[in-house]
């Protein structure tokens, strides 16, 4: 394939990618990234670029595209002040130093290894989807001390692993402690931005060996520019499809997708 053909081919493939994870974001209230890193991780593949460091480019990539989605999100929940900026604020340095940690590991491991984690984390997120439950409580205000200081760093730390946003794992944690859904959601965008900025800072002077044309460490910006195009686009489009939908249903069908793509992914880990 030449070098025009395959830059056609991939940026076709990229908005078919972008549309859906924007319509998916804005019609389940999941960040893209959850859809991002395993549609990336497909077509990169498809494309002949599935070296060892293919799950570390799909992740980087994504991450950066949460960065725009993330201040898009909380600039948008602030206008309605339901960002809750005193949970921010006391989480912000845990969650950026989980975060590190995670770029560190992610930048150690190949793609087998980041399957597998990917794969295991996803079964988790996807299950959680399914059966959860918004009314599921473990205490009535959020936590402080050592708790936040274990719990911050992993949802950072967690997160990167997955290269998604604050809300699969920030989200279950704010609503446990008994902060209410949409102020959990909102102030979710806000650990999106702390997880994803100092990440890609990192990634980007981490270059992949076997990748796409216009890829600047791990983060490919033709991926990066077409995937925030589409879903700037399309993402209100899930959001007033979301109004005419059984929100829980959708949930639980998105939470089973989610589990099987996270099995197939660990049967291609395991070589079958």
């Amino acid at each position: 394939m030449d070098h025009t053909t395959l830059l056609l081919a991939m940026g076709a493939l990229l908005l078919v990618i972008g549309a859906i994870a924007g319509v998916m974001a804005g019609l389940l209230g999941v960040g893209g990234g959850i859809i991002l890193v395993p549609a990336f991780f497909y077509a990169f593949g498809a494309l002949g670029y599935d070296g060892p460091q293919l799950m570390q480019m799909c992740l980087a990539t994504s991450l950066a595209t949460i960065i725009v989605t993330s201040l898009r999100s909380l600039q948008a929940h602030q206008r309605k002040g339901a960002v809750d900026w005193a949970i921010l604020r006391t989480w912000a340095p845990g969650i950026v130093i989980g975060a590190l940690i995670g770029v560190v590991l992610v930048s150690s491991l190949r793609t087998l290894s980041l399957q597998l984690i990917f794969g295991g984390l996803a079964i988790c997120v996807g299950l959680y989807m399914t059966f959860g439950r918004n009314d599921w409580r473990v205490a009535q205000a959020m936590p402080r001390g050592w708790a936040r200081a274990a719990l911050s760093p992993l949802v950072g730390f967690l997160s990167v692993l997955m290269g998604i946003g604050g809300g699969s794992f920030g989200v279950p944690v704010m609503t446990l402690y008994n902060t209410p859904i949409h102020r959990a959601v909102a102030t979710a965008a806000g650990f999106g931005v702390l997880i994803a900025v100092p990440s890609v800072l990192v990634l980007l002077f981490q270059p992949v060996a076997v990748a796409p044309p216009f890829t600047v460490g791990s983060v490919n910006m033709v991926a990066f520019g077409l995937v925030i195009a589409m879903t700037l686009l399309t993402a209100p489009y899930g959001a007033r499809l979301a109004h005419r939908t059984d929100a829980i249903r959708l949930r639980r069908v998105f939470g089973v997708f989610l589990i099987l793509v996270a099995l197939n992914m660990l049967r291609k880990a395991a070589g079958w």
